[in-house]
């Protein structure tokens, strides 16, 4: 550890500032991403759910180097890391698609929580380092993630259609055109008109795109909708 942050470890009043002012700078730079990006839990998120996290590894040392209450320093810090899943837990959802989304909000509430409790101790060299891994995650690894899944010849697609006889014509051309259907996932319309969903995941053994496909697909006669999820 580097020496120079040895007075923040130190249970000072200069101290106990500095720790929470850390753990409000590394919640809003990740909540910043994620409110750049309109996801449901964004920039004060992110610094309430850090602030709270640090505020708790801060009164479980005071109780102990303080007021000489000699407990378990680390209990109040797990209960951060096992109650943060309920608030992540509201930031996910499942679309009309079947598609899971908030799934990285979550995580990045729960990463924020957990540097949080390294501001809240201290540990100032891992709170900086672990905020720009998220952050490289967030911003850099994104476009990694998306080059690998733009070449990919496994994916899900979703499929509003008219009536059973339209899957089954569906299906038939996919077989005719070497694509096979791994999984298939049928529900109806909750407004009661005529329209039927389909989630199907395939693999593509052609040279085609996968835009190519969707587009051969949405062509068809009965075919409403159709995208990648």
């Amino acid at each position: 550890m580097l020496h120079a942050f040895d007075f923040m470890r130190e249970m000072t009043t200069l101290s106990v500032v500095l720790r929470l002012v850390l753990a409000f700078v590394c919640g809003g730079l990740i909540g910043i991403e994620r409110e750049f990006k309109r996801r449901p839990a964004g920039f004060r998120t992110h610094i309430l759910i850090c602030l709270g996290a640090a505020m708790t590894t801060l009164t479980s040392q005071y109780l102990y180097l303080t007021m000489q209450m000699y407990t378990d320093v680390a209990r109040l810090g797990a209960q951060v890391i096992a109650g943060i899943g309920f608030i992540g837990a509201g930031t996910i959802i499942v679309t009309r698609q079947r598609r899971v989304k908030g799934l990285t909000t979550a995580a990045g509430m729960w990463t924020s929580a957990i540097i949080g409790l390294a501001c809240g101790a201290g540990y100032v060299e891992c709170a900086v380092f672990a905020t720009l891994l998220v952050l490289v995650a967030e911003l850099l690894l994104i476009k990694l993630e998306r080059r690998v899944s733009a070449g990919s010849k496994e994916i899900n697609v979703y499929v509003e259609y008219t009536d059973a006889a339209c899957l089954e014509s569906i299906m038939r051309r996919l077989r005719e055109e070497g694509v096979r259907i791994t999984n298939l996932e049928i529900s109806r319309r909750p407004d009661g008109d005529r329209r039927y969903g389909a989630v199907a995941s395939i693999s593509n053994a052609r040279s085609a795109p996968n835009d190519q496909i969707l587009g051969e697909i949405e062509e068809m006669n009965g075919v409403l909708l159709v995208e990648e999820v």
